[in-house]
């Protein structure tokens, strides 16, 4: 299942990122990661997620960070869940331009049993068709 949440700049989409996976790390039976691009946010996850900086890694754009979503979930069949913040960001393309991205992590999920929560930053409007069948 991948879940979309969206919404401007600044209206509070990484608070709500964190405060679902911190919530779902109280139930969860097996791993959660954490990927974002800043360690802003690095000590408000609940320690038993798995907190990634692409930028650690060295991933910048949309192929690299589908290998390393892929290599996240193969190096382990006991995720559960992968929240990412700001696919954009990491990959330098807007929304729209994200099809291949949200066709992969669709197949990864459906294939793995693992939740994906995705951050976009733009308005429900805003949001290409291949998005918004997550809302």
């Amino acid at each position: 299942m991948i879940k979309i949440i969206y919404g401007s700049k600044g209206s509070g989409k990484t608070k709500q990122l964190i405060t679902a996976a911190n919530a779902d790390a109280q139930a969860a039976k097996g791993l959660s990661v954490f990927i974002t691009d800043n360690k802003r946010c690095m000590y408000d996850v609940n320690r038993s997620i798995r907190f990634i900086d692409v930028n650690d890694w060295a991933v910048a754009g949309e192929e690299a960070l589908c290998g390393f979503v892929k290599g996240v979930a193969a190096c382990n069949s006991d995720h559960e869940y992968i929240y990412i913040d700001g696919v954009s960001r990491i990959t330098g393309k807007g929304v729209s331009e994200l099809a291949g991205i949200f066709y992969m992590l669709d197949k990864i999920s459906a294939e793995n049993d693992i939740t994906i929560t995705v951050t976009c930053s733009c308005s429900e409007s805003e949001l290409p068709d291949f998005v918004k069948k997550y809302v």
